[in-house]
């Protein structure tokens, strides 16, 4: 793995407006030479241009703002110019809404030199755009860009001011409400009303999210885009005319919205050993996020996690630090690029510092007892590397480190992180954090979170009294304007050095590639690179003679399982969730005409069959709800699976166990009676890649990125530490012959 120093210094200090100027109420309406562009139409759904958030009522068939774009075949319904003037134009819909349009698409001007290297130069640096370590041509980046991640339309400017210093610029003109609002960040499912949206200006907010359960009517790329540029629009018409950083957990892929790719969550990532990979998953899903107009994720999840009753086990890459440094570092390249402001790029953000994968119990949210030696050696290097690729952002985890919590921990927030690491951007809270903090007023534990050094404060529902407290806390000296100002500094600079000023909407150019078959074959390759074969007796590969393959499991024809937690919904749910390909759907188009595929759910009637691929395992889950403290096979795998495996095993047939699982399980009783186990983690919507690897087109090249325990009592097992000896080690896997 290649080491990278690009720092968020090299980031924030050089960057500058698209323009090369400093103004910094120029935001948007302008292209990157700085002149007017022209009038472009634009496009919207055909059910009208409503909000359609699912919790909060919406705008319904109100007039908005969005940015105008060329869409082409992607439009759902033809829009009518029906008057322009240089700046905007009104559109209609094929549904008679009207929106006003600015005529900027918020889309640079193609300049190959603004990076300071071609495309050749890049590919041959970063080999991305070339072929992977495992020797498999790599695509998936959108057109028009470099294949490292740097766009053509890179707003990053080193003859322009800096990125801080227009910052600091504009903090100097903010009032004490605007500076607080800049520090806020609301949910926006828990906002609600009619007026929703108004709740941006009126508070002058400074960011928003999408949590777990956020939806959009409809929930498609298009629908995310219109409403995404409507609370941007709100933002800039009002107040500083601040461009809002809009967030969302895409931690695989877009995972917001249907029909968007859904890659293997980190543990699978974790599985490929394949940083070069892990970047281009990363590219891809910046994409898919900026065609959206969210250009925040809150990923990639750096965790080392070392017990897997956790129920974010699968969040994180690996129990090993060293692999765990290597693709968090990958991820923060892939999502930000090697320069700033690319408008095809997200701002990442690492989470959650610090050692939230090491509590006691594996208990989310829990208690890390470690000493300081212990806690920098295995929690704190993958924060070092995403550091040093430059992340513009670190969340703050509700784990407690000897007793004090992450949100109020001075030392590590701002003596370590920001002192020693000399991390530069955004420390932002986690969902409703402060809440959770123990003792005192609320005030109170909103006085401790800030000193300790959070920036940027997620209060899903409650901010007003969030805003109202901090407010109360400065105009009495019990918390210091030097802090509110270098927090403010921070929000700032990351907002311009992301070119949010200059290209603040969605980028509806980019619509077409989502869950485009060159981003799917990106998942593919991670899907099936992650694969890992724990056992073997001749059941694999699966020959191109078999008379009849039974096909036993629900999971086996359910996109929902696959993806997991985080899919669409906080907690993921069963069934046909999103467009993608299951497991069944792979092997019946992988086999020829002279192959009869039977699919017995519940695995009856398939004697006589020549082999049964048996796909059963976890139900999909997320945070403490995953959280067990028995990872046997029979607390585990819901009793439907496990009766049908039986039932496939005791037909005699050959079985080939395909377990879709966020961590590994203890599987030691029934694996005796397999032919086969392969692991295939929480794949995502590429179930093909399962396939390619089942029927040898691509060998099995994964390696156990955990331990896997031989008994519930044994964890944790985690290499080089005392204990039993696992089922299988870490670094496990075999291949064919």
């Amino acid at each position: 793995m290649r080491r990278l120093s690009i720092g968020l210094g090299s980031w924030l200090g050089l960057v500058g407006c698209a323009d090369g100027t400093s103004n910094p109420d120029d935001a948007g309406g302008r292209d990157a030479s700085g002149s007017t562009a022209p009038t472009e139409e634009s496009t919207s759904t055909t059910g009208g241009v409503g909000d359609g958030v699912s919790t909060g009522g919406g705008e319904g068939g109100s007039t908005f703002v969005a940015p105008a774009t060329s869409m082409g075949d992607a439009s759902t319904g033809d829009v009518e110019i029906v008057g322009s003037e240089a700046s905007t134009a009104e559109a209609q819909t094929s549904s008679g809404d009207v929106i006003t349009v600015p005529a900027s698409t918020g889309v640079a001007e193609e300049d190959e030199s603004s990076s300071g290297a071609t495309s050749t130069d890049l590919e041959a640096s970063t080999g991305i755009g070339t072929e992977s370590t495992s020797g498999e041509a790599s695509d998936g980046v959108s057109s028009g860009e470099a294949s490292d991640g740097v766009s053509s339309e890179d707003t990053g400017s080193v003859d322009g001011p800096s990125a801080r210093a227009r910052a600091e610029a504009l903090l100097a003109e903010l009032t004490l409400a605007e500076k607080i609002g800049q520090m806020t960040l609301v949910a926006i499912e828990t906002i609600g009303g009619d007026g929703a949206v108004r709740v941006v200006s009126s508070r002058c907010l400074g960011g928003v999210l999408g949590g777990g359960d956020a939806r959009q009517n409809p929930n498609t790329a298009l629908g995310w885009a219109d409403h995404h540029d409507r609370w941007q629009q709100e933002a800039l018409s009002s107040c500083a005319r601040i461009p809002l950083l809009y967030g969302v957990d895409a931690v695989h892929g877009n995972n917001k919205v249907e029909g968007a790719v859904i890659f293997p969550h980190n543990i699978g990532l974790g599985a490929t050993r394949n940083p070069a990979l892990v970047e281009r998953v990363a590219n891809v899903t910046a994409v898919e996020l900026a065609a959206t107009g969210v250009r925040w994720t809150f990923s990639p999840a750096v965790s080392v996690p070392r017990d897997e009753h956790w129920g974010r086990t699968y969040e994180g890459f690996s129990e090993d630090t060293a692999l765990t440094a290597d693709l968090s570092e990958a991820a923060v390249v892939g999502l930000q690029g090697r320069v700033p402001g690319a408008l095809d790029r997200v701002a990442a953000c690492a989470k959650h510092y610090l050692g939230d994968g090491g509590t006691n119990g594996g208990v989310d949210r829990g208690e890390t007892v470690l000493d300081e030696a212990t806690l920098r050696a295995i929690h704190l290097p993958p924060f070092e590397r995403a550091i040093e690729a430059g992340v513009l952002t670190v969340m703050a985890s509700f784990n407690t480190w000897n007793g004090v919590g992450s949100h109020e921990h001075r030392y590590l927030l701002t003596d370590v992180l920001k002192g020693e690491l000399g991390f530069q951007g955004i420390v932002t809270s986690d969902w409703g954090a402060i809440d959770a903090l123990p003792g005192g007023t609320y005030a109170d534990r909103v006085r401790r979170a800030i000193d300790a050094g959070i920036d940027m404060v997620m209060v899903p529902q409650f901010y007003d009294r969030f805003i109202d407290a901090l407010t109360g806390l400065v105009e009495r000296g019990d918390v210091s304007m030097a802090r509110i100002d270098d927090a403010v500094t921070r929000i700032l600079t990351v907002k311009f050095a992301m070119g949010l000023f200059d290209a603040p909407y969605a980028r509806r150019d980019l619509l077409p590639e989502i869950g485009s078959a060159a981003h799917r074959e990106v998942a593919r390759q991670a899907v099936r690179e992650s694969m890992v074969l724990l056992k073997n007796e001749g059941a694999l590969p699966l020959s191109d003679d078999a008379g009849r393959i039974a096909v036993v499991g629900t999971k086996a024809a359910e996109i929902g399982s696959q993806c997991g937690g985080w899919t669409l919904s906080w907690q993921g749910s069963a069934g046909d969730i999103t467009p993608g390909t299951t497991i069944l759907e792979g092997i019946e188009a992988r086999t020829g005409a002279n192959t009869v595929v039977q699919y017995s759910p519940d695995g009856r009637d398939i004697v006589g069959a020549d082999v049964a691929v048996v796909v059963v395992g976890e139900n999909p889950y997320a945070e403490w709800l995953g959280d067990r403290t028995d990872l046997s096979w029979s607390a585990i795998v819901p009793l439907a699976d496990r009766e049908a495996a039986t039932r496939a095993v005791d037909s005699g047939v050959p079985v080939v166990l395909v377990l879709i699982s966020g961590r590994p399980l203890v599987l030691t009783e029934p694996l005796a009676g397999w032919n086969a186990l392969l692991a295939a983690w929480l794949p995502g919507t590429e179930g093909s890649g399962v396939v390619d690897v089942l029927f040898g087109d691509h060998p099995p090249s994964g390696r156990l990125p955990h331990s896997w325990p031989a008994a519930t009592a044994d964890i944790p097992v985690n290499a080089g530490e005392a204990g039993p000896d696992p089922l299988f080690p870490l670094g496990f896997g075999l291949t064919y012959p």
